[in-house]
């Protein structure tokens, strides 16, 4: 009773010294700050950058209602619920989730428990069994027992783990929300290219019935032998030359539809966008301020994933750290055990306690070159993290000189434009009148068919800039979007029941999987005949 009792004691005493320990444990990370840099004077507010806030005309959530299309809307809407690259970078981020709830289990103690019945008869043909003797046949025993283990984190080694984990757990929501403005910019974009085919078809077919009339006129003038077969000849060239172009503009069409389809979860054989038979095409200007934000660094999700990546390599530093001291451990089983089934005797209890303390004495350099790798991964990430931030600022000077260009082509083109077509018209009607061969015509007619098609190309053009300029400010993504760490966690800590999606965190929770497999089209757009 005393050995018990003593023993009770020190495994007190252990345990009480072990957490006020663990409580003052010694964090072996470096401090962490993410990097500042220094911008050139241009971007004080010389030239196209500067510290002017575009960002902020662009609504945060649906940007790309600015655009002023109802059936975009409807898409984008449709798109975010049921696309199936959004929908797994959803579960990434869930899977990463519990990776970091995973590591964090191990600062808490982990309980067993064991319990066995059994009753056993020996074979009385056995070797060396006597009938008369006092082998025994047969034989019962019960036994129930339980233990428990602790590491008590003197280093540090899990927090850094877990907070290694939470961080890429951060970064993978920061991914799923860079996937999910790709896709809205892509859906945009593909929309805008499939209106800007629309207007490219009904130029055509403006055309080809202005080449149609053409052609009558030629074969009537050569009826009245006042023209030449050459010019019937040219005019139908260039009325079977639209011809042919127009149909290729159809299968242009037809594969960017499929694109839409696909984004929207739709099967793209029963998938069709009603086409619009309009020649100029009409969504809202987009107007961004021509200035680099001063904060662009908190609207981008792939900075922000790069900066959480950069967070967790220096965490890492830490854990390979704590790998040069010991390794201790708590351990105590406990219970009872009976060769019957008779288990109320204190005398039948069985207990043990143990402390155990590891440290490697000589690795060859193991736990050296594991250190020296985790500083190396640390600064690659700081490398990696500068370069996106390089690209960030990149794309957003792209989109704003495109967007500024792009709009002057515009103006000028319609300029030219006008002057085609003033052009077509007075050629052919000088042709008509015979004060003109229709070779005249003829190039006129050309270089309307090209002024129109390359005004559609710019308009195209133009609103594209404006949708990946949009895209590289972050699409009215915050950094406040990002979950904290203490978010990270998919389920309370009591928590049995529901396992099978996490809890919600911000705007970066799995999604419903409602109509998933319904992979027809919806009310809104058309199905194919």
């Amino acid at each position: 009773m005393f050995i018990f009792v003593r023993y009770r004691f020190m495994a007190i005493f252990l345990a009480s010294a072990s957490l006020g320990l663990s409580s003052c444990s010694f964090n072996l990370a470096p401090d962490y700050k993410a990097p500042h840099y220094i911008y050139p004077e241009g971007w004080a507010g010389k030239g196209i950058m500067s510290n002017a806030h575009p960002a902020e005309t662009v609504s945060r959530g649906k940007w790309w209602s600015i655009l002023g299309d109802p059936l975009l809307n409807r898409m984008e809407e449709e798109m975010l619920a049921t696309n199936p690259d959004l929908q797994a970078a959803a579960e990434v981020f869930t899977q990463a989730r519990d990776v970091a709830r995973e590591s964090e289990s191990k600062l808490y103690p982990q309980l067993t428990g064991s319990g066995k019945m059994s009753k056993n008869k020996a074979s009385t043909g056995r070797l060396f069994h006597r009938e008369n003797g006092n082998s025994i046949t047969y034989e019962s025993n019960e036994a129930y027992s339980g233990a428990a283990t602790w590491e008590p984190d003197f280093w540090d080694s899990i927090r850094n783990a877990t907070r290694l984990e939470k961080n890429l757990a951060q970064a993978s929501a920061a991914d799923y929300a860079l996937t999910r403005l790709s896709l809205q910019a892509e859906l945009a974009s593909d929309y805008v290219a499939l209106r800007g085919l629309d207007a490219q078809l009904s130029v055509y077919d403006d055309s080809i019935r202005y080449f149609s009339m053409a052609v009558e006129i030629t074969r009537m003038r050569q009826g009245g032998a006042i023209g030449a077969g050459l010019d019937v000849s040219r005019a139908e060239n260039q009325l079977y030359a639209a011809e042919a172009e127009h149909d290729k503009v159809e299968a242009a069409r037809e594969v960017m539809e499929h694109a839409i389809a696909v984004l929207l979860n739709k099967v793209p054989a029963a998938f069709h966008v009603k086409p619009v038979h309009d020649s100029h095409m009409h969504f809202a200007v987009i107007s961004i301020n021509a200035g680099l934000p001063s904060t662009l660094l908190e609207r981008r999700p792939d900075i922000a994933g790069a900066e959480r990546k950069m967070a967790a390599a220096s965490r890492a530093i830490g854990v390979s750290r704590a790998a040069f001291y010991p390794h201790v451990t708590f351990s105590a089983t406990g219970g009872f055990e009976d060769g019957g089934f008779d288990l109320a005797s204190i005398s039948k209890a069985m207990w043990g306690i143990a402390v155990q303390a590891v440290e490697p004495v000589f690795t060859g350099g193991l736990r050296r070159a594991a250190l020296q790798r985790s500083w190396s991964q640390y600064r690659q990430r700081v490398d990696e993290y500068r370069s996106v931030v390089l690209s960030a600022f990149g794309d957003v000077e792209d989109g704003l000189s495109q967007i500024r260009l792009y709009h002057q082509e515009q103006m000028h083109q319609h300029q030219a434009v006008d002057a085609a077509l003033r052009t077509q018209g007075m050629t052919m009607a000088l042709y008509t009148g015979g004060l003109s061969n229709y070779l005249d015509a003829l190039v006129a007619q050309q270089d309307a068919l090209k002024a129109r098609l390359q005004e559609v190309s710019a308009q195209t053009s133009q609103i594209q800039a404006g949708i990946r300029l949009i895209r590289a400010l972050g699409g009215g993504w915050q950094r406040s979007d990002l979950p904290t760490v203490k978010q990270i966690d998919p389920f309370g800590p009591l928590q049995y029941g529901n396992l099978d999606r996490p809890r919600g965190v911000k705007d970066v929770s799995a999604p419903t999987k409602a109509n998933v497999n319904d992979l027809s089209s919806k009310v809104g757009f058309e199905h194919k005949s």
